[in-house]
């Protein structure tokens, strides 16, 4: 397969092409963002300049050039540029492509680069196929995904390429992607003669999040459905980006990084006490489609966690959440959820009891079993007594239902696990 075939689409100039893949840059001084990978000077721009490249995988966000990166190297390299589709090629294909590649290096020295877009999709088996061609220099392997690969692929892959990590595009770049679309009269939208409102680019790039491909898409779509004003140009507003776009594009993959990442600052901000930041990331998640159940049950831990004792009822809120996802479900149980994370988020903050109990674990597991004290031993049972099972002080026959009484076994009389903090509830409890 020739590099036309497989980007024949980037290489067309016909309008019904997607204006994104039309836009697609051919050159590394066309291509737009990731200076830190691309940028003059940088590893990667060298390694494809020189024509030196090993194994690679591109992990991004998409709309951020990950396979606009593939595309410049097959126009650049001079090693034969094979596409592979990670879902409906299979292990037969694969060999086939295996064995030309070293047919095409045994005959006529040349490489052969094997380009698998959202790799992550591919299965071990596929993976492992892969793997011998890659060690013995047959093929160089170029993946892209949106997933983060150190939690979809195979490790031998993994070790055995470099790992390039593409940002979100900023404002600015996305901005000059819009802005030369909409100039270039070959590939892009210049013949329309478009006149876009500032407050209409503005929106866009804000709406499109760092996305290229769905910038280029919503402004195509804005100025294809556009009819000429009566001076002949075709003038985009605001409310046409709103009916394009209709809303923001959501980043979040539930099972890779930006699920733990987002996770994570949800639960930080509740820990920070910052009621306005939790709210947002809930929100993000909501927005997303995230399991609702997960989210409440690490309310439930958080409840103990890092409110414990300084407010028992946190815990009571935290399951009040839970009953109510339950009971009426989504979308109205976002309200008693957001009551929920208020309510945390606002509590006064211990973590006494994760203390408490983490170190008790490790001293029952570091430390010998040492048994029960006589008195504290059952004796709801026919020679418990003769055994010595006897001397317990029932607190309730004392004054305050109190008495003093040893209950640790005999080598940890005086160690202390509970150490109230002087936060909210557990003040009163340290002075008691």
């Amino acid at each position: 397969m020739s590099v036309t075939d497989l980007f024949s689409q980037a290489l067309e100039h016909g309008d019904h092409i997607p204006l994104a893949d039309r836009m697609r840059p051919r050159t590394l001084d066309e291509f737009v963002g990731q200076e830190h990978i691309v940028g003059p000077g940088r590893l990667l721009r060298r390694a494809i300049e020189v024509d030196r490249l090993g194994s690679l995988i591109f992990f991004g966000p998409p709309g951020s050039g990950k396979t606009t990166l593939a595309y410049i190297i097959s126009k650049m390299t001079r090693a034969s540029f094979r596409q592979v589709n990670a879902v409906s090629s299979g292990v037969k294909e694969l060999r086939q492509v295996i064995t030309e590649a070293e047919d095409a290096l045994k005959y006529y020295r040349r490489k052969t680069i094997v380009f698998v877009d959202e790799c992550h999709a591919f299965n071990k088996s596929q993976q492992d196929v892969l793997l011998p061609a890659i060690e013995k220099g047959i093929i160089v392997f170029i993946g892209s995904t949106t997933e983060n690969p150190y939690f979809e692929m195979n490790k031998a892959l993994l070790s055995r390429s470099r790992i390039f990590q593409l940002k979100e595009l900023s404002s600015e770049d996305i901005k000059k992607i819009i802005t030369r679309a909409l100039q270039d009269k070959e590939r892009g939208l210049g013949k329309y003669k478009v006149v876009m409102e500032p407050e209409a680019l503005d929106h866009l790039v804000n709406l499109a999040n760092g996305d290229a491909r769905s910038a280029l898409n919503a402004l195509e779509l804005a100025v294809t459905t556009t009819t000429p004003a009566n001076d002949g140009y075709r003038h985009i507003t605001v409310r046409d980006i709103e009916d394009s776009m209709q809303r923001r594009v959501v980043k979040y993959d539930k099972s890779g990084d930006q699920h733990y990442d987002i996770i994570s600052a949800f639960i930080k901000s509740i820990r920070g006490s910052d009621p306005d930041a939790a709210l947002y990331w809930y929100a993000r998640m909501t927005q997303a489609g995230e399991d609702q159940r997960f989210i409440v049950r690490r309310l439930i831990v958080h409840a103990s966690e890092d409110v414990g004792m300084a407010d028992p009822l946190a815990m009571l809120m935290a399951h009040a959440a839970w009953n109510a996802l339950e009971a009426v479900g989504m979308p109205e149980a976002r309200i008693p959820i957001a009551q929920c994370i208020i309510y945390l988020a606002t509590a006064p903050k211990s973590n006494s009891v994760i203390e408490a109990i983490d170190q008790a674990l490790s001293d029952v597991e570091k430390l010998p079993h040492y048994p029960v004290p006589p008195h504290l031993r059952d004796t709801h049972y026919h020679g418990a007594k003769e055994l010595g099972h006897s001397g317990y002080l029932y607190p309730h026959n004392f004054p305050g239902h109190w008495v003093q009484q040893q209950y640790m076994p005999d080598n940890l009389v005086g160690k202390k696990y509970y150490k109230p903090s002087d936060q909210g509830r557990e003040r009163k409890m340290r002075k008691e």
